[in-house]
């Protein structure tokens, strides 16, 4: 399963991890809903460092078709909640 993080590149992870990345999705989720930063925040970063941890780098000139798309580290809580309006980052 291919995951783009914007601004970063894209990984290869197992389908294995889909589950266990859905928790991820939930606590980013669930922070944006109460409009808590530092939760926010630290959701955000522990999405994406579990995804670069689990992935597999595809080399820079790799143009795979991704599955998900995940936002950058930095992005703002309103840009994440954009990303979210349909079924989450990563729909289960």
């Amino acid at each position: 399963m291919i995951v783009r993080i914007m601004g970063e590149g894209q990984v290869d992870l197992t389908e294995a991890d889909l589950q266990l990345l859905n928790s991820f999705d939930s606590a980013l989720e669930s922070a944006i809903e109460s409009g808590d930063e530092e939760t926010f925040r630290q959701a955000l970063h522990d999405l994406l460092a579990k995804v670069r941890e689990d992935g597999r780098p595809l080399p820079p000139d790799a143009l795979e078709p991704s599955e998900f798309i995940l936002p950058h580290a930095d992005a703002s809580m309103e840009e994440v909640r954009q990303m979210l309006q349909d079924d989450g980052l990563i729909p289960g």
